[in-house]
């Protein structure tokens, strides 16, 4: 059973109602009535992260350690220059994202577990552009101190806000749960970098002794969802909890979104985790699943390509169940959900593309793209 957590109480006989109109339909196995997937590449093994150049061509990120470039289906060999990623259980080439400006400046940005400094790896985002088939011009703007070998919770997701501030997640790297509360060590955080490194003079910590200047939230687990609201232009995160407790945010400067201290979910031995589910001085999330469904990439939909009753939804893609999550929005609240495309495979990403449609990057199945039939 999904669980609602919305800041406006909404009665549950109204989220059945409104969940049996809901325009896709009744869930059925890999297919939605009015929908159907169409494969883009099934060669890429582990999808991670997607953008699309102006030519229309797709860079992809392979966890493994590889770029490609797909072009009509065609899979490029593996880009050259590629940074050297740690592959280490959750770790290895992350996400992608171009510049907003990319057709003047050529800019493109990774997120990956570098090994850089010995004694494990952190997340790092680095910068480059791409000539033929190789990066080049490669600048590391960001690297995670405090190495660890620990295999989870490296995040890591990339977005440009309106006015062109570049934010990216960082997970607390797994058993380190304390990261998340402690503004001088990284991880559990989203952070704020202006598109060449240089940290904002507005960041909400830069004034605070000890803390990480390039800090713009805190007390996050392992965000693997990262996305600007159409609308608003707010930064909407997801992030995994444990057993349970997985969360939607809504990322406001400086705010602290409560983990370890508080959350939704019990430890895998079964055992209290969080000290509450709330206290003054955190923020609540927008949303919140329990169980947990392990939450990776996150769209809005924009376009006109699927109907008007579909614009402006947002889409969450599950690791453990292999579907996608359905969500309705009235303002910031979610009023209602479905799972949709049961049997689509273990999702790790969900983005719009420059054709107005879905595209879903799932593990050992490669990309597909949504299409109304």
């Amino acid at each position: 059973m999904t669980s609602f957590s919305t800041r406006s109480k909404v009665p549950l006989l109204g989220l059945a109602l409104l969940a049996m109109a809901l325009p896709f339909g009744s869930l059925q196995a890999q297919t939605q009535p009015g929908f159907r997937t169409e494969v883009v590449t099934s060669e890429i093994a582990l999808p991670w992260g997607m953008a699309w150049l102006p030519d229309g061509d797709m860079l992809v990120t392979n966890r493994r350690g590889e770029l490609y470039r797909v072009s009509d289906g065609q899979l490029s060999e593996p880009l050259e220059g590629v940074p050297d990623v740690h592959v280490n259980g959750q770790g290895g080439l992350l996400d992608i994202a171009l510049h907003p400006d990319y057709a003047s400046n050529g800019w493109l940005y990774i997120t990956y577990s570098s090994p850089e400094g010995g004694g494990g790896s952190h997340t790092a985002l680095m910068r480059a552009t791409l000539e033929g088939n190789a990066l080049v011009n490669q600048e590391v703007l960001y690297k995670g101190e405090g190495n660890t070998s620990s295999r989870a919770h490296y995040g890591s997701r990339i977005a440009f806000d309106n006015a062109g501030f570049l934010y990216f997640s960082i997970g607390e790297r797994g058993a380190h749960f304390d990261n998340a509360q402690q503004l001088e060590r990284d991880g559990g955080k989203i952070y704020r970098l202006h598109d060449d490194g240089r940290i904002p003079a507005d960041n909400p910590f830069v004034n605070t002794p000890g803390a990480k200047p390039a800090v713009f939230s805190h007390g996050h687990r392992n965000p693997q969802g990262l996305t600007i609201h159409p609308t608003t232009g707010e930064i909407w995160e997801h992030e995994h909890g444990p057993m349970g407790g997985d969360e939607i945010n809504i990322i406001r400067p400086g705010m602290n979104y409560g983990w370890p201290i508080i959350g939704f979910g019990i430890d895998y031995n079964g055992q209290p985790l969080a000290e509450a589910t709330s206290r003054e001085g955190f923020e609540q999330p927008v949303f919140y699943w329990d169980p947990s469904i392990a939450p990776s990439g996150m769209a809005f939909i924009t376009s006109d390509n699927y109907g008007a009753e579909l614009k402006g939804h947002l889409l969450v893609g599950s690791l453990k169940f292999n579907y996608i999550v359905h969500l309705v929005l009235e303002g910031n609240n979610v009023v209602a959900s479905e799972n949709v495309f049961a049997g689509i495979g273990r999702v790790r990403n969900i983005k719009q593309g420059p054709d107005g449609y879905i595209y879903v990057a799932t593990e050992g199945d490669g990309i597909m793209r949504i299409l109304p039939e």
